[in-house]
């Protein structure tokens, strides 16, 4: 089944969405020194958005995230493996409708991943014009493919892998 594209103004239960499912995936982790953030769109404040929140979870070691897997599937997540980055594992938990409502992408602490994704959404946080240039990207693309997914992924890849570079560098010098 094609996954709906559909990108709406900021909302501000996203913030709360994020703080109640967090909860439920400290009880998963709990005794394990997870670290749970809150990244992708939903996560800056005025971007327009997917509404799907993304939660990024560190952990010591892998591992963790394998022996937890039957307790996310117990709240309904679908584990998905790797699918497609190294050393990630990834969770994705729908409504009853098909409809995502999380991601969760959990790496290993030292992943450089978790820098990529922090400083990104760190980045697009304190540049609103730069945020606001994404919002108009993704809200366009939307609109021109509503019911493809990945055409809409590819429309905005060498934007948001630019926008990346940009925040990195920013990272680096804010150290």
């Amino acid at each position: 089944m094609a996954r709906k594209v559909e990108v709406t103004p900021y909302n501000h239960q996203w913030k709360d969405q994020f703080f109640h499912e967090k909860q439920r995936l400290d009880r998963v982790f709990h005794g394990s020194y997870a670290v749970v953030h809150h990244i992708g769109s939903t996560s800056v404040e005025g971007l327009a958005a997917k509404p799907i929140i993304d939660f990024l979870i560190v952990v010591q070691d892998i591992n963790i995230a394998d022996e937890r897997t039957s307790e996310l599937e117990d709240l309904g997540y679908i584990a998905k493996g790797e699918n497609g980055i190294p050393n990630r594992r990834y969770f994705f938990l729908e409504n009853e409708n098909g409809e995502r409502l999380y991601h969760v992408h959990v790496f290993p602490s030292g992943s450089e991943e978790i820098e990529r994704h922090l400083v990104f959404r760190d980045y697009l946080r304190t540049f609103k014009d730069e945020a606001e240039k994404y919002g108009r990207l993704k809200s366009g693309l939307a609109a021109k493919h509503p019911e493809d997914i990945d055409a809409y992924i590819e429309g905005k890849n060498s934007f948001v892998q630019e926008m990346e570079r940009k925040a990195m560098d920013w990272g680096r010098k804010h150290d």
